[in-house]
């Protein structure tokens, strides 16, 4: 079993159980890790063989579009649909952190980790 992280994947949100988030938005970021077979890409040096991580950069960004009050619900969405996208992934992970969230303080960022 090999990884494959796309990190760092910036998309613009409208989830959140306020009001105000529904209307103004935010900026979120994604994190992927997929664990898979994707050894015979090694030999290859085929897009066949292996992930494509356009593809799961496109599963989060139409998951990030539809509105959720919770981070939590959308994340378990990217992670159902990844793990439905090919049938070598034998596991993944999303963090989706959502940056400077509205809870009264100092606070860069929150995030969830969803593992499945």
């Amino acid at each position: 079993m090999h990884k494959i992280e796309v990190s760092g994947i910036k998309v613009f949100a409208y989830h959140g159980c306020l009001d105000e988030e529904a209307k103004i938005g935010s900026d979120y970021i994604v994190d992927l890790v997929v664990d898979a077979d994707y050894s015979k890409s090694f030999e290859t040096d085929d897009l066949a063989d292996t992930i494509d991580y356009v593809l799961l950069n496109r599963i989060v960004k139409e998951e990030m579009a539809k509105r959720s009050k919770l981070i939590e619900h959308v994340g378990h969405r990217i992670l159902k649909r990844i793990l439905e996208s090919d049938r070598r992934i034998a596991k993944a992970s999303v963090k989706v952190r959502k940056q400077i969230p509205p809870i009264n303080g100092d606070v860069d960022e929150v995030a969830v980790l969803i593992e499945g």
